[in-house]
C-alpha cells in the first residue's frame, strides 16, 4: 500500500506542481486534466480497497499510512477528493487527526504559500 500512495497519488500530483512552478506554465492545465483523471482511478481504487479497514493495511497505523499521509494531504489540494469517495475522505481525516501528522501540518502552515496549487485556507 506504500507503493500505491507513492507511485499514484504523490507521483499525480508532482507533474501539475512541476508544471505551475515554471514561468511560462502554459501546459499546467494539461497536466493538472491528466492529474486529475490518474487521482479520480486511484482514488476509486483505494475507496474500495480502504472498505471494511480504520488504516491502509488494515486495523494497525503502518508506514503505509506514513506513505498516505503526504500524499492525500497534497493530492486532495491538487484535485479534492470528492463525496463520492467517503471512506477515503474519512481516512483522510484520521490521518490528520493523528498527533504526529497534525503537529507535521500545523509546522509547516507557515510555508503554504510555497506550494502552488495549495488550498491554504483548508487544513
Amino acid at each position: 500500500m506504500d507503493r500505491v500512495f507513492d507511485n499514484y497519488v504523490m507521483t499525480a500530483v508532482q507533474k501539475p506542481v512541476s508544471e505551475a512552478l515554471r514561468p511560462e506554465g502554459a501546459r499546467k492545465e494539461e497536466a493538472l486534466s491528466e492529474a486529475r483523471q490518474a487521482l479520480d482511478t486511484a482514488y476509486a481504487w483505494l475507496e474500495e480497497r480502504l472498505s471494511g479497514r480504520t488504516w491502509a493495511a488494515g486495523e494497525s497505523f503502518t508506514m503505509a499510512d506514513c506513505a498516505a499521509a503526504p500524499s492525500l494531504f497534497f493530492a486532495d489540494w491538487v484535485h479534492q477528493i470528492g463525496p463520492g469517495f467517503p471512506r477515503l475522505r474519512d481516512y483522510r481525516l484520521r490521518l490528520l487527526a493523528r498527533p504526529s501528522f497534525a503537529r507535521a501540518v500545523e509546522e509547516a502552515r507557515p510555508y503554504r504559500p510555497y506550494f502552488p496549487l495549495g488550498a491554504p485556507d483548508r487544513d
